[in-house]
């Protein structure tokens, strides 16, 4: 029987854009290769459905109209006035409430977002759900994806490891895995999907106002600073017994390999 994948997404500021605004939000890298796979399996088996959905402002209402250009079937905006300013513990009430009402067989998320990196709302919506979930997938076997497990790859500080899952569940991919959105088709790209965004509020999915928003929210940001990377070192090596030894050594520092 064919799939019912759902994707929870975030379109977050562009690190590489010097101008804040609506119009310069990405989709968080990590979030977009869980949806590039989704897309690829779907791709195998038109029988798949994907959904993806969001908690956002309705000024990401255009970009969620991009993600439907992709093939994806059905695209939910979850927002309202009273979820402003809801900590990752709202969030995740909020998304598996609706995920808990949709046919699905597994939720897939990225690991961290851009513009936070706790980590914790793919955690929490598992919970709330009573699934597994795992995070720091690299890879997911296609021939061993289906409605009953899931084959995957997934990394630590302590390297690689295979894993089975029986599904539902909900796995959590990282930029590592490597997996690409396809390109949008032409005919695509000139079609009106302004409609086709399914715009729904907390009130709709059964929520009181002291239910959302800051009143509930468990944690207040105390600060936040830009995020700021390290110059990088390049190193070119040979591919003679020293350059190797070399390769190895730093993959063994990296836990990559033992």
């Amino acid at each position: 029987m064919p799939m019912k994948l759902i994707c929870t997404v975030k379109f977050v500021p562009d690190p590489d854009s010097l101008t804040a605004g609506p119009n310069r939000l990405i989709l968080n890298p990590d979030d977009a290769c869980a949806l590039a796979f989704a897309l690829a399996v779907k791709s195998g088996d038109p029988g798949v459905t994907v959904e993806a959905v969001t908690l956002g402002p309705l000024s990401v209402r255009p970009h969620m109209e991009d993600l439907l250009r992709l093939a994806v079937d059905r695209g939910t905006l979850i927002w309202d006035p009273g979820l402003e300013d809801s900590d990752a513990f709202v969030t995740s009430k909020v998304l598996s409430r609706y995920i808990a009402g949709r046919p699905c067989d597994c939720v897939l998320t990225g690991s961290y977002s851009l513009d936070g990196g706790s980590a914790q709302v793919p955690v929490q919506i598992a919970e709330s759900l009573g699934l597994d979930q795992m995070p720091g997938v690299i890879r997911i076997d296609p021939d061993r994806f289906d409605p009953t497990r899931a084959v995957f790859q997934a990394v630590d500080e302590t390297g690689v490891t295979t894993w089975e899952m029986a599904m539902p569940g909900v796995l959590s991919l990282t930029r590592e895995s490597g997996y690409k959105l396809p390109y949008p088709a032409l005919t695509d790209l000139r079609r009106d999907v302004s409609e086709d965004v399914n715009i729904l509020t907390s009130r709709d999915l059964g929520f009181s106002a002291d239910q959302v928003g800051r009143a509930s929210s468990l944690t207040r940001v105390a600060g936040s600073s830009p995020v700021t990377y390290g110059e990088k070192d390049p190193k070119i090596v040979g591919t003679d017994d020293d350059g190797i030894t070399q390769v190895v050594d730093f993959l063994k520092k990296k836990g990559v390999c033992r």
